[in-house]
C-alpha cells in the first residue's frame, strides 16, 4: 500500500495520526510527544474522542502490572502535558481536557485527528454506495483509506490496553477496504485493488472477505487460474487451522468463476458496513418513563456503559423503553441498531445458535462464517450447548463473526426479553464500540460490569396520561375520580393500564366508575383486563413461569401480606414459618427475579418495606389457592 502524503490540520492547530504510530503535527512539523508513558496516556484519550476516560483505564494502559502509589499524581502530569500540546495554559488546553466523574475527557474536532475524519469519510463513502454513486462511493473510501499510514499505533502495541484500541481501529480500516475493492470491482476496475488486496491477505488470511474480493479482481482481471487458487488456498488452510469448510456463499462464488467468463458480479459475501437501520416501531402510546429515558440516553449516549440492563415485571414497559431510547439515539450509532428477542412466542428461550444466526442475518456478521450443513437459521435444531461436534463448530464461528463485527462497527444491540444470564453472556460485545440495551424481567444479578435502571410502577399523573391516550382526554376529564382508581388498580403496570384504555375504547358506553368498581375486585380484576389478544394474565403467567417452585410458593404466601400496602421482614418471616435469615434469603430471591420489589435507597432489612405487584400478587394467590 502506497504511504499518502502527509496532511495536516488548518495553520495554527495540531493534528494527530493514531492510523500508524503516534504523530502530532503542527503546520506540518512534527511535534515532541514527550516519554513513552505520556504518549500512551495521550494515546489513549484520542483513541476514544469526546468520550469520558476512566481512571482506570489510563492506569492499565500505563502501568498494565503493578501501578506506583503515584500513579494518579502521575497521570496528571501526563494530562497536564496534553493540555500543553493542545493550547497555552489556562486557554484552549485546559478546555479541551476536562475531568469529570466519568474520567477525562478530550475535546477534539474532526480536522485535528485522523481517525474521527475517517470515519467521516467511510460513512459518506457508504452512503453514495447506497445512493448508487458507486463513483463517488469509490473516491471517498479512497480519502479515507489514504489516511492509513500502517497499523495503527504500532509503536506502542506492547500495553495491552492501546494494543485493543488498535485492533479495533485496524479492523474498522480492513472494512473499508473491502468497501473501496468490492466498489471498484463493480465499476470495472479490478485491477487497482489487486495488489493491495494481496498484501492485507498476507497479513490476514483467515479474512474471509477480504480473500473473497482478492478472487473477484483477478477473476475480473482476467486472471481465473489465479483466482481459483486463491480459494483452493484458502480451503485448506481452513481445514488445517480450524477443521472447517469455506462458508457456502465462498463456495458459490468459487463454484461460479469455474468455466465462466469475465461477465461482471457483485462480490458474494454481503456488505459488511451494514446501513443505519430504524429499530421497530415504538409503541404509539409510549407514555412516561422520563427519568429513566433520560439516563438510558445519557449512558447509552456518552459510551460510558456498554451494556445496560432494563428490568421490571412483565408488562412494565421495558421493550417500550428500550425502543423508544433506540430510536432516539439513531445518530449515535452510525452502523445500525437491531433487536432481537431472547425467548420463542411461547416463552421458552432461544439457542444461542439460533440468536446468533438472526443477529449474523441482520447485521451480515455470520455469512462469511458459516460453513456448509451447520445449524444456524431458528429453523434447525441446535442444543443450547451446539449439539454435536459439527454444531458446535458452527456455533462456535458464528460467536466469532458476532465478536468481530462488534469489534469494528458501532452499533446499538437490543437483546429484548432475556431469561437469564446465561443466554446473553456469549453475544456480549468483548471490545469495540457496540453497546448492548437489554431488557428481562430479572435483574440478571451475574452480569458484570453493567449499568442498570429498574422499572418502577408508573406514577399516577403518568399512568393517567397513558389512559387519556386511548379513552379521549375528554372522557377523563368527565370524572377524574373514577380515573384515578382505574390506574392505581391496574397497579401502575403500564400493560394494564393500556389494555384497560383499549378495553374502554371499544366499550364507549361503559361509565369508568363501573369498570373501576369491576377493577377493584380482586376476584374479577384479571378477567377484565383483555382486550382482543391482548391478556394481562397471559403476560403474568409467563413471568410467574420464570420462577423457580420455592419462589412461587414464598410468593403466594407474602402475596397476602402486601395487599395492606406493603410487608416488613418480621411480618414475612411470621407468614413463612421461618427464621430471619432464611426470610432475607427467600424475600432477596424474590427480588432478584423482578417479582417483589424494595425502596431504592438504602435502608435496613428490618426497616425495608416491601411490595408484592397488585396483580402479581392476584394471580399469585389464584395459582397457589391462598
Amino acid at each position: 500500500m502506497t504511504r499518502p502524503p502527509v496532511r495536516t490540520a488548518p495553520t495554527g492547530a495540531v493534528y494527530f495520526s493514531l492510523l500508524g504510530p503516534l504523530t502530532a503535527r503542527l503546520d506540518g512539523h512534527e511535534l515532541p510527544l514527550g516519554p513513552r508513558k505520556q504518549r500512551l496516556v495521550l494515546a489513549t484519550l484520542l483513541s476514544r474522542p469526546n468520550t469520558p476516560v476512566p481512571v482506570e483505564v489510563l492506569t492499565d494502559a500505563v502501568w498494565p502490572d503493578d501501578p506506583p502509589r503515584t500513579a494518579r499524581k502521575n497521570l496528571q502530569v501526563y494530562v497536564s502535558a496534553a493540555r500543553t500540546l493542545l493550547g497555552p495554559a489556562g486557554q484552549e488546553g485546559r478546555d479541551r481536557v476536562v475531568h469529570g466523574c466519568g474520567g477525562y475527557l478530550l475535546r477534539i474536532a474532526e480536522g485535528e485527528l485522523d481517525t474521527l475524519r475517517f470515519g467521516s469519510l467511510a460513512r459518506a463513502g457508504r452512503a453514495a454506495a447506497g445512493r448508487g454513486d458507486l463513483a463517488g462511493a469509490a473516491r471517498l473510501l479512497r480519502e479515507a483509506l489514504d489516511l492509513w499510514e500502517g497499523p495503527p499505533l504500532n509503536d506502542l502495541r506492547d500495553s495491552a490496553g492501546v494494543a485493543e484500541e488498535a485492533g479495533r481501529l485496524e479492523a474498522r480500516c480492513l472494512t473499508v477496504y473491502e468497501d473501496w475493492a468490492e466498489t471498484e470491482i463493480e465499476l470495472g476496475r479490478p485491477a487497482v485493488a489487486v495488489d493491495g488486496l494481496r498484501d492485507l491477505v498476507e497479513r490476514h488470511p483467515l479474512r474471509e472477505r477480504l480473500r473473497a474480493a482478492w478472487m473477484n479482481s483477478l477473476h475480473q482481471s482476467g486472471r481465473q487460474a489465479e483466482a481459483l487458487a486463491v480459494y483452493d488456498d484458502y480451503r485448506q488452510l481452513m481445514a488445517r487451522e480450524l477443521g472447517l469448510e469455506p462458508s457456502p456463499a465462498m463456495a458459490a462464488l468459487y463454484r461460479s468463476m469455474l468455466g465462466r467468463g469475465r461477465e461482471a458480479r457483485r462480490p458474494a459475501p454481503a456488505r459488511e458496513a451494514v446501513s443505519p437501520a430504524a429499530p421497530p416501531a415504538c409503541t404509539a402510546a409510549f407514555t412516561g418513563r422520563p427519568g429513566e429515558l433520560r439516563e438510558l440516553l445519557e449512558v447509552l449516549g456518552c459510551g460510558e456503559e456498554r451494556v445496560v440492563v432494563v428490568s421490571g415485571p412483565a408488562g412494565a414497559g421495558k421493550s417500550a423503553l428500550a425502543l423508544r431510547a433506540a430510536h432516539l439515539l439513531a445518530d449515535r450509532f452510525p452502523d445500525g441498531r437491531v433487536r432481537v428477542r431472547v425467548r420463542r412466542e411461547d416463552g421458552t428461550a432461544r439457542n444461542r445458535a439460533e440468536i446468533l444466526a438472526e443477529l449474523g442475518r441482520l447485521c451480515g456478521a455470520a455469512g462469511n462464517t458459516a460453513s456448509p450443513g451447520n445449524a444456524t437459521s431458528p429453523g434447525n435444531a441446535v442444543s443450547p450447548e451446539g449439539g454435536a461436534g459439527g454444531d458446535r463448530a458452527a456455533t462456535a464461528a458464528l460467536a466469532d463473526a458476532w465478536q468481530e463485527w462488534q469489534a469494528r462497527h458501532r452499533a446499538l444491540v437490543v437483546l429484548d426479553d432475556v431469561p437469564d444470564e446465561a443466554s446473553v453472556r456469549g453475544l456480549l460485545s468483548r471490545s469495540g464500540t457496540c453497546s448492548v440495551l437489554i431488557t428481562a424481567r430479572g435483574q440478571l444479578a451475574g452480569l458484570a460490569p453493567v449499568h442498570r435502571i429498574a422499572l418502577p410502577a408508573l406514577a399516577d399523573g403518568e399512568a393517567l396520561e397513558l389512559l387519556g391516550k386511548l379513552i379521549g382526554a375528554g372522557r377523563l376529564r368527565a370524572d377524574p375520580g373514577a380515573a384515578l382508581r382505574i390506574v392505581r388498580a391496574c397497579g401502575g403496570l403500564p400493560l394494564a393500564v393500556e389494555v384497560s384504555g383499549m378495553r374502554l375504547a371499544v366499550l364507549r358506553h361503559l361509565p369508568l366508575a363501573e369498570y373501576a368498581d369491576r377493577l377493584d375486585d380482586s376476584s374479577a380484576a384479571l378477567d377484565e383486563l383483555v382486550a382482543g389478544d391482548v391478556s394481562v394474565r397471559h403476560r403474568i403467567a409467563s413471568g410467574w413461569q420464570d420462577l423457580a417452585d420455592g419462589d412461587r410458593w414464598v410468593l403466594g404466601r407474602l402475596a397476602g401480606l402486601a395487599e395492606g400496602g406493603g410487608f416488613t421482614l418480621d411480618r414475612a418471616a411470621e407468614a413463612l414459618g421461618c427464621g430471619e435469615r432464611a426470610a432475607i434469603r427467600a424475600v432477596e430471591s424474590l427480588i432478584d427475579a423482578g417479582a417483589v420489589t424494595s425502596p431504592a435507597g438504602e435502608v435496613t432489612a428490618h426497616a425495608a418495606l416491601y411490595e408484592v405487584p397488585r396483580l402479581l400478587g392476584l394471580y399469585a394467590h389464584e395459582r397457589e389457592g391462598v
